[in-house]
């Protein structure tokens, strides 16, 4: 293994391409409605553009985290890369809203092959003692990149229109393929057998489940609606089983899930990310159809959210090791769902914006409290070898969340909708950029909104449970931190 370079220079051009995946996955809810409105779409459609993109990051995920271990994380992280940047260039250039998905979904396939990669490196590069200062940095890019993306995205739709939301990946995508073929250095490779039955189930069980979800009230909960949904979990019972009765090298060793620390982060880290995507959605169509914001504007209401926990998270990173580990994701979770929950209850046509800056500014540390934490809790007691394993499992897992939490959004905002006797595609008299919406529609419309929030906020507390239970002592003062006591991680 080369350690002869300075680890932190890989890190630093790995995170340029993890912050652009990541900024994909948010940075789509801003321009919702405009791609609505643009390619004639309706609320389910349009949703579809950002479940496709994380349906076809997770489900990969499991085997992409293996491939870097076979194959060196540098090289799969590299191939990614080229394919998501040139599926950037392609939703640009999407021209209907079912081109706009299958662009979205090969975008996800190349995000799926980069993120385990960056992990991995983070294991096999620094030390133990180094892992939390870096997984600081890790954690938050990737809390910074989910709430910047919406502001970004702003600025570009009002700019030059929604595409530019992807051409903008193109010029990026190629200054973090350069620093990358530079900076990263080429890791030893170790053989591995691939489960392809597990990945079969593991993706027809999610597709089942999102699909049934997401549809759902789009065919009225019909039967075969609830069949999908109930074959979905069946084949996803059956991946558990089969992980557990195989003997060579299951796509999740279920063994790891025996540290409770790391259970416990999976756990985690899928809540918060249902939670930041399911909020996005209902958020911004409330900012731009009710409040008749630009994008930009809307954009900039999140804006302490964003700039708060990129200043704190790397604080909160390198004191994460010197500190008992329940505390401050316990802490960062209960102050995200109140804030959640502040959203829901204010959402209505007259409320004080500057009431939505100070909660968001609440939601940005409580954010910084999260990311960081979890990750390295995550990632303290893998054997190196299980490294891509484990990388791959947690981004998993919190793929998985998002996606579920896109699903889940979309049915409940499309129930709500319907139950105010509202459209569900754009509406001729409001929207961003589209006039002041009537008082009565507007006055339901907020309604339907504040209600769909309250799913991500509850989906918080899952969070709060979970991170109440994790284990360990604080580094001693001196240094080097005191390793998890065994005992305790098991459980």
């Amino acid at each position: 293994m080369s350690t002869q370079r300075n680890p932190w220079l890989a890190l630093y051009a790995l995170v340029v391409g993890f912050f652009m995946i990541l900024l994909d996955m948010t940075i789509v809810a801003v321009a919702n409605p405009a791609i609505m409105e643009d390619l004639n779409a309706d609320i389910t459609k349009v949703i579809w553009v950002t479940s496709a993109y994380l349906l076809a990051y997770a489900v990969p995920l499991l085997v992409t985290g293996r491939l870097g271990d076979r194959f060196g994380p540098k090289n799969i992280y590299l191939i990614g890369l080229a394919v998501f940047t040139l599926a950037s260039l392609w939703c640009a250039k999407s021209t209907s809203v079912d081109m706009l998905i299958a662009a979205r979904a090969v975008q996800g396939l190349g995000a799926a092959l980069m993120t385990p990669q960056t992990m991995a490196v983070i294991t096999r590069t620094f030390p133990p003692d180094k892992r939390g200062a870096a997984m600081g940095l890790w954690g938050g890019v990737a809390g910074l990149a989910t709430l910047v993306g919406p502001i970004l995205g702003g600025v570009l739709v009002d700019w030059q229109g929604w595409q530019w939301i992807f051409y903008v990946n193109v010029p990026i995508g190629i200054i973090a393929f350069a620093l990358a073929v530079w900076l990263v250095p080429a890791l030893d490779t170790r053989e591995h057998k691939f489960d392809w039955v597990g990945v079969a189930l593991s993706a027809v069980g999610l597709f089942l489940l999102v699909f049934g979800i997401q549809e759902g009230n789009a065919h009225d909960w019909d039967g075969w609606i609830w069949a999908m949904i109930a074959a979905g979990i069946v084949v996803m019972g059956l991946f558990i089983v089969n992980q557990s009765r195989n003997t060579g090298e299951p796509l999740v060793p279920l063994s790891l899930f025996k540290d409770r620390n790391f259970a416990l982060s999976n756990l985690a880290i899928a809540a918060m990310g249902a939670a930041v995507t399911a909020t996005f959605v209902p958020f911004y169509f409330y900012l731009q159809q009710v409040r008749d914001m630009s994008p930009t504007k809307s954009a900039l209401v999140l804006a302490p959210m964003a700039i708060l926990t990129g200043v704190f998270a790397p604080i909160i990173g390198k004191i994460s090791d010197k500190v008992t580990p329940w505390v401050i994701p316990t802490v960062g979770f209960a102050a995200f769902s109140a804030s959640v929950f502040g959203f829901a209850i204010l959402m209505e046509p007259d409320s004080s914006i500057l009431v939505y800056l100070i909660i968001g500014g609440v939601a940005g540390i409580a954010n910084a409290c999260i990311w960081a934490p979890l990750a390295s809790l995550a990632t303290h007691n893998l054997p190196v070898q299980l490294a891509g394993a484990g990388a791959g499992i947690y981004n998993t897992t919190r793929q998985v969340g998002s996606v579920l939490g896109s699903a889940g959004v979309s049915a409940l905002l499309a129930a709500r909708i319907s139950a105010q006797h509202l459209p569900s595609g754009p509406i001729g008299e409001g929207g961003a950029g589209m006039g002041k919406m009537p008082a009565a529609v507007a006055d339901k419309m907020s309604t339907a909104l504040s209600q769909s929030m309250y799913l991500p906020a509850a989906i918080l507390l899952i969070g709060v449970v979970a991170s109440a239970f994790f284990v360990g002592r604080p580094a001693p003062a001196g240094g080097k931190p005191d390793a998890l006591v065994k005992a305790d991680v098991a459980g």
